[in-house]
Parts: C-alpha cells; sequence; structure tokens
C-alpha cells in the first residue's frame, strides 16, 4: 500500500535493493522497476525473467564484465537491457566517475549494442551517509553527489 501511495497510484517507477523485492512487488502489479544493485551475473536468468514479464525491469552496471554479460545473454524480441550507470560518488560502490573508465562504460553501454542494451541514465546511491552523525554531514555528501553526477553528466 505505501508503494502505491508513493507512486500516486501509477505503480511506478520504484527501486528495489533485491530480486525478492522486484518478484513481490511484480506479483503486485509494479511494472517499472529499478534493481538498485550492480547486476548479479548469478541472478542473470531472474533477472531476464523480471524483464521479460514488466515493461520495464532496470539494472545496474559498474563494469564493462557486466555489459558483456548482457550483450552475451540478450532479450527475446522487442526487449532490450534496460540499464543506468552505477556511479560511486564516495560509497565504494560503482565506477568514481572522475575515473575515464567511467566514461568509457557509458558510451560502450549507450553505443556498442543499441538493439540489446538501452542506457537510461546515471546511477548514484548516497550509502556514505549511514556513518553521518547530524544533518549538515548529510546535505555536504547530497551536495558532493550532486556535484560530482552533474559534473560526469555534463562531461
Amino acid at each position: 500500500e505505501g508503494a502505491e501511495l508513493a507512486t500516486g497510484g501509477s505503480r511506478r517507477g520504484i527501486v528495489v535493493s533485491t530480486l525478492a523485492e522486484a518478484r513481490f512487488f511484480a506479483a503486485g502489479g509494479f511494472d517499472d522497476i529499478l534493481y538498485a544493485y550492480p547486476l548479479p551475473g548469478a541472478r542473470l536468468e531472474d533477472c531476464a525473467a523480471l524483464a521479460q514479464h514488466l515493461q520495464a525491469f532496470q539494472v545496474l552496471l559498474d563494469s564493462p564484465k557486466a555489459l558483456d554479460l548482457l550483450r552475451r545473454h540478450p532479450l527475446p524480441a522487442g526487449k532490450r537491457w534496460l540499464v543506468w550507470l552505477k556511479l560511486d560518488c564516495g560509497n565504494g560502490r560503482g565506477v568514481r566517475p572522475t575515473d575515464p573508465s567511467a566514461m568509457a562504460l557509458a558510451r560502450a553501454i549507450a553505443e556498442e549494442a543499441p538493439e540489446e542494451v538501452t542506457l537510461v541514465g546515471v546511477y548514484a546511491h548516497c550509502g556514505d551517509t549511514y556513518g553521518c552523525r547530524d544533518v549538515p554531514a548529510v546535505q555536504a555528501i547530497a551536495r558532493a553527489t550532486t556535484t560530482a553526477v552533474l559534473d560526469f553528466v555534463t562531461a
């Protein structure tokens, strides 16, 4: 009920951190889900099943190896892998936006296999705020993350 309220009844545009959550929401009629954990190769078949079932099941990529995995396992005709590039803006997950390999990976996702993979956007999670002790510390991390993402997207 909370997710339905949060989406204004659209049942679209939610983010989950586990495939169990994705399956739960999919069974409840949610049709646009981002699995906000870097693509786990061992769970590719589960991701593919959700991608085939839902209008928009999206995954995070953080390495050329993960992109290669998707390219070697295309979805059936009419479907593409919908991916977000996972940027590490301080919590140790993803690719650092200042690392040249991040831009190379974004270009590869966007350009190398357009019939198999679609770059939806970039994603950053401020998990480094978990250790903050006050609001100003959280705000400082939010500002730094916003700046890093905007600088990357602008570049």
